[in-house]
């Protein structure tokens, strides 16, 4: 298909003012850009029950947390949600529209991981503050009433990446135990050479070359084959919890998201897999412009309250004020 209208008028509008990538920016200058963007294409994030801010104990020092809870109701489904940003750019605001969605629509206490950011925590700092995060979640989730025996982990780009690395961190520990993964659009092998790879090299859209700046970043010179930087090269995928794994069309990462599904497949897990058709990287997180990012958030949504066995929740009322 071709790129979607809304898509095309956003790439026009870069052309137009002159945008340059974010990969030729300063840090400091990108993540600001990269901020702005996203809440401009999620517009108002949805009202929650109740958001909580939490400070927990990572592996080197304390980690930021936020707490979504869609009602008021115990014994909720745990849902772990990292953000995307290529493991350089993003934080807790960047992923609260889509937190905010997925705990209403999943009907699960939504816990948002402020993990650390390359190149000043380079590789494997950011997977570890994830498992910590989880490990964290099965054993505080009842505060929050939450579910700790229905664990569930997700996250959209080098988020899905985390996601997946956290899983197998968790098999080959022996838990906590993850019920469902969600990866959107995730990156899953650093040295991935594929169509989609070689396709998407368009300046004014997410490319082959912004997915090169951000492992740049991350590995700062470590073994990019190691499974929990490049899941997708792990020898086993067996034993994995059952998975969610969301692609777009225009996006480098299409081929090696979706290799990393078959690879699932192969190994005994159940797999639901969908492309987006018409759509580019970074699309999950524009429901306030893209009814199929919205589309996108109901199936996920869907899909978690099948594997945890939950129902759905409304937004809080507007007359409650924020959260």
């Amino acid at each position: 298909m071709p790129l979607h209208p809304q898509l095309q008028a956003q790439r026009a509008h870069r052309a137009a003012e002159g945008t340059p990538p974010l990969y030729e920016l300063t840090l400091a200058q990108a993540r600001a850009a990269d901020l702005a963007a996203i809440r401009a294409g999620a517009g108002t994030g949805e009202r929650v029950h109740q958001l909580a801010e939490e400070t927990i104990p990572g592996p080197d020092g304390d980690l930021p947390v936020r707490v979504y809870r869609p009602d008021a109701v115990p014994g909720r489904p745990v849902l772990l949600y990292f953000f995307g940003g290529g493991w350089t750019l993003g934080s807790l605001d960047t992923g609260d529209a889509v937190c905010r969605s997925l705990a209403n629509a999943a009907g699960c206490v939504t816990i948002a991981v402020g993990y650390r950011l390359a190149p000043e925590n380079p590789f494997p700092a950011a997977v570890h503050d994830c498992y910590a995060a989880l490990c964290w979640a099965a054993g505080n989730a009842a505060r929050f009433g939450g579910d700790p025996a229905r664990l569930a982990v997700a996250g959209d780009s080098a988020g899905g990446n985390l996601a997946a690395a956290t899983t197998l961190l968790a098999r080959d520990r022996g838990g906590p135990a993850i019920r469902h993964q969600v990866l959107v659009y995730p990156n899953t092998d650093h040295r991935a050479d594929t169509p989609s790879a070689r396709e998407n090299t368009d300046p004014l859209l997410f490319n082959r070359h912004s997915v090169a700046w951000y492992w740049g970043h991350y590995l700062a010179g470590a073994d990019g084959t190691d499974p929990l930087a490049s899941p997708l090269r792990a020898a086993d995928l067996g034993g994995l919890p059952q998975a969610t794994v969301v692609t777009a069309e225009y996006d480098p990462l299409r081929d090696e998201g979706e290799r990393y599904a078959d690879r699932l497949r192969d190994a005994g897990v159940a797999v639901a897999a969908r492309r987006y058709d018409g759509m580019a990287h970074g699309f999950f997180t524009m429901t306030g412009v893209l009814a199929e990012a919205r589309e996108a958030h109901a199936w996920i949504a869907g899909r978690l309250r099948t594997a945890l066995d939950a129902p759905a929740c409304a937004p809080a009322p507007v007359a409650e004020g924020r959260p």
